[in-house]
């Protein structure tokens, strides 16, 4: 196949993804699973035609594509909304893991027959969460969810591949040397998971300082620079045997949280490759998954994605955060966003390469429950999430065309507040709202239109303010401009 056909029907697929998931948000339908669908099509039991069995290239791109969709996830990490739920994140990222593999696997023993082993090595694979499809789906339903809901599943999901990761290549290794024990297992998930959480932290702080003093004559290599920084920290801590996808994320969080030159830009670059990361992906897992081999193992697939979602998933929530003051509702809402992606067909890519027998079986009933998952669960969330009353108001995304590029000194901030038509603010100018000599509006947004702000303008409801303002005011004239006061009073010193 040259070169020319082989750009042509990558970028026809491609611009076919991308026109579908335009139609699949019309139809409410997950373009995550659209693009499976195309990928499918295109296979060599479809349509296109395109003859694909590569595990290993397959396993290779599912990698890489897992990296840097969890650096961007960590990049998009708030660590202020993400603290209070910390443990209730590893608990999920580690316990729930185990419990869902355990239940899954009793499941897949007794319908389908496999040993004991080859059971709960199915088990692992669909345990995970997929960060890709966790934040895919919520980004493109854009829902918004009650208290820390959202927060919870964006760490649990970014955080508990490497769990995953481990529990399937110590399971294949057991399929194929029954001798090992149990117990080698444990100390390998430790140490993956230990220099992992070391690695990520040390080199996601190295890399802030590098970021802002390299120096780059162009803007644009440094998103070449961030690309590098991804690839060294997953190479670095893969040498070192720790977990370079726990790396990449921590690392991303890091970032995230810090100042570092062209961020916005860098975020918007990230934000961009993740994307063409998920199509790719879920392409080429649509390309290697054969349709006509799915119907022989449709009906104990169905009870077992049954068993997933309605009870291992939900055990595994319940039990995870035992201890945890969450209302009820919302911890079924983080039961119910278990969605599965590509993941566990990455990893279904392990015991084939290795040889387990009936492995061709697990990557089959593994893409099933993917099917099942993205189909029931993604496209049910809006309507999961009304029911039980955990929904939320979302906030648009950011429509002030300034961008703010700090030096690294941290001295400064460029925030956006909108005020809520119940301010005590609104109807007043800008000259008498009392900001401090360290915040200036540069920008106000109303109703799609810019102003240039002076000091007799008048603040309206729903205006989007644009401030510049020392870091010791910023959180505080923030507060104070969105929030409903019952007393005008000046904002001074923060105290």
């Amino acid at each position: 196949m040259n070169t020319g056909l082989i750009l042509l029907m990558g970028g026809g697929l491609l611009l076919l993804s991308l026109l579908a998931s335009k139609v699949g948000g019309r139809l409410g339908l997950p373009g995550l699973l659209l693009f499976l669908i195309i990928g499918m099509l295109a296979g060599s039991e479809g349509p296109g035609g395109i003859a694909f069995e590569n595990y290993e290239i397959t396993q290779f791109v599912g990698i890489i594509a897992l990296a840097f969709i969890l650096f961007t996830g960590g990049l998009e990490t708030n660590w202020r909304s993400t603290r209070p739920v910390l443990w209730s994140g590893i608990s999920l990222a580690t316990v729930g893991v185990v419990l869902t593999t355990g239940i899954v696997g009793v499941a897949a023993h007794y319908l389908f027959g496999l040993p004991w082993v080859v059971a709960l090595l199915l088990g692992a694979i669909v345990a995970p969460t997929d960060a890709s499809a966790v934040f895919s789906v919520l980004k493109e339903r854009a829902l918004g969810l009650k208290g820390n809901i959202r927060p919870m599943l964006e760490f649990e999901s970014g955080i508990n591949d490497p769990t995953a990761v481990v529990l399937v290549i110590g399971l294949t290794s057991m399929a194929l040397h029954p001798e090992k024990a149990p117990l080698d297992l444990l100390g390998k998930f430790a140490v993956e998971m230990a220099l992992g959480g070391i690695f990520g932290y040390g080199l996601g702080r190295l890399a802030v300082p590098l970021i802002n003093r390299v120096r780059l004559p162009l803007e644009g290599l440094y998103s070449v620079l961030t690309v590098a920084i991804v690839a060294v920290i997953y190479g670095l801590t893969a040498a070192a045997h720790g977990s370079g996808l726990l790396a990449v994320y921590i690392a991303g969080v890091v970032l995230g949280n810090s100042d570092f030159v062209h961020k916005r830009s860098l975020r918007h670059f990230h934000e961009g490759l993740t994307y063409l990361m998920e199509v790719g992906m879920f392409l080429l897992l649509g390309l290697l998954v054969f349709p006509l081999q799915l119907p022989a193992v449709a009906v104990p697939s169905l009870i077992l994605a049954a068993v997933l979602v309605f009870v291992a998933r939900p055990v595994a929530v319940y039990l995870s955060l035992l201890g945890v003051r969450m209302p009820l509702a919302h911890k079924t809402m983080v039961a119910w966003v278990g969605l599965r992606g590509a993941v566990p067909v990455v990893l279904a890519t392990f015991p084939v390469i290795a040889g387990v027998p009936g492995a061709p079986l697990l990557l089959n009933v593994a893409f099933f429950l993917v099917l099942v998952s993205i189909l029931v669960q993604g496209t049910s969330l809006p309507f999961v999430a009304r029911w039980l009353r955990v929904n939320a108001p979302l906030a648009g995304p950011s429509v002030m065309p300034l961008e703010y590029t700090p030096t690294g000194a941290g001295k400064n901030d460029l925030i956006e507040v909108t005020v809520p038509a119940t301010s005590d603010f609104v109807g007043q100018r800008i000259l008498n709202l009392g900001l401090p000599a360290e915040a200036l509006i540069v920008l106000i947004c109303r109703e799609e239109q810019y102003i240039i702000p002076r000091g007799d303008t008048r603040i309206q409801a729903g205006d989007v303010l644009q401030i510049l303002a020392a870091r010791p005011f910023a959180d505080t004239v923030q507060a104070r401009l969105a929030a409903p006061r019952s007393e005008p009073q000046p904002i001074g010193d923060p105290g």
